[in-house]
């Protein structure tokens, strides 16, 4: 379960670079001027592994600007590919995957979040998922089911 107003990206394959999107218009969210931590939420649903050259970088990325036009900081970062690309003894899997994120780095306060995904190998179908942002992740094991929270301090100076 999510909210949908934190969808970063609706399901779809992505082929080449592409910045999320959702219902075909690239979504962008603004967290504000304080400190944000969550956690970027991947459910692949497929991903094309054909000739073990294949590397999917889907990434969450800040900036000043709302147009990404410039200042664009890679955030949180998720690869996902062929294990002769990635090291490892398997290939990645359509599965969840749920990563960590702040919009602060070294310092700096990245207000609007986008996902972004970088595509490198011999690609003809690519990669099927959806994305979005939470501050709790559920996980399923065999039956069970465990939720991780954490809790988001908001900050502001007035100088």
């Amino acid at each position: 379960m999510y909210d949908a107003d934190l969808l970063m990206k609706d399901a779809g394959l992505v082929a080449a670079d592409a910045a999320g999107t959702v219902d075909g218009s690239p979504m962008v969210f603004s967290v504000g001027p304080g400190r944000v931590e969550g956690f970027l939420v991947v459910d692949v649903s497929a991903i094309e592994i054909a000739d073990n050259d294949e590397l999917y970088k889907i990434k969450l990325q800040g900036s000043s600007r709302k147009d990404f036009a410039h200042n664009v900081e890679d955030l949180a970062i998720l690869e996902l590919g062929a294990k002769e690309v990635l090291g490892g003894d398997q290939d990645s899997a359509a599965r969840r995957y749920a990563i960590p994120f702040t919009n602060e780095r070294d310092g700096y306060l990245w207000p609007h979040l986008r996902v972004y995904t970088d595509v490198n190998g011999t690609i003809a179908s690519g990669i099927n998922f959806t994305a979005w942002l939470t501050n709790a992740v559920t996980t399923r094991t065999t039956g069970s089911c465990t939720a991780t929270t954490t809790t988001t301090t908001t900050t502001t100076t007035t100088v």
